[in-house]
């Protein structure tokens, strides 16, 4: 069974959304418990999470750092990493259940698996990103967390976890996952394109390459992270 965990922080408008989208894995008993790890909100997020009937895990703030502690009070066998303005769309737990089985029952190797990629916006730009992010893991199987990650337990320990890092943990935990062991879903997740509409889409896109550049030539991660706005 899946623990979901969700880093929040100040996450009242989308996290309702994200969490209605889990209901019919409770329903089939594909999740176990959702665990929202709070790293401060001033918001009503944990009004929301207690709500819905989540445990809540204060945490300090840094998605890394939250999505590591999420998975050391997790319950489940699987963990489900998923980001709070990121909707699965209706049967993704039909299609999650079925890879998990495929992989307890010994039928294929151990692997993590992630959603495509999608946004909740009209237009050109929306499915110029979206195709983009399909091509890049067609190529090197690199999803990044928006699109989710399910991974068995032992799988995530055996490879480290998650780092405390502000930005890039999700293609640092990829990495030492390896393109073998990655598996992209037909399910999307869909995520909400609040800050590519208020940044402007190409200026948005521009910015995580220039992020990933950074991280590739192994500047500091703190350095990665004042540029992208988030100190």
């Amino acid at each position: 069974m899946i623990s979901v965990i969700i880093p929040t922080l100040n996450a009242q408008s989308e996290l309702p959304a994200t969490l209605s989208a889990l209901v019919p894995g409770v329903v089939s008993g594909v999740i176990r418990d959702v665990i929202i790890v709070d790293g401060g909100s001033t918001d009503k997020t944990l009004a929301v999470a207690d709500a819905a009937g989540a445990t809540i895990h204060m945490s300090e703030p840094g998605r890394g750092l939250q999505l590591s502690e999420g998975a050391e009070v997790a319950r489940g066998s699987w963990l489900l990493f998923l980001h709070a303005d990121t909707v699965l769309e209706t049967g993704w737990d039909q299609e999650v259940g079925a890879f998990m089985d495929r992989i307890d029952c010994g039928v294929r190797p151990e692997a993590a698996a992630a959603f495509r990629f999608a946004l909740d916006d009209l237009g050109f730009l929306p499915r110029v990103i979206e195709a983009g992010v399909s091509m890049r893991c067609t190529l090197f199987r690199m999803p990044y967390g928006d699109q989710g990650l399910l991974i068995p337990r032992r799988l995530y320990g055996s490879v480290g976890g998650y780092k405390p890092l502000d930005l890039m943990e999700d293609v640092d935990l990829i990495r030492r996952l390896g393109r073998a062991r990655t598996i992209i879903l037909r399910s999307r997740a869909i995520t909400s394109a609040i800050r590519y509409r208020r940044d402007g889409y190409m200026k948005r896109v521009a910015r995580n390459w220039i992020c990933l550049l950074m991280y590739y030539f192994r500047l500091p991660n703190s350095y990665i992270a004042r540029f992208y706005g988030l100190r």
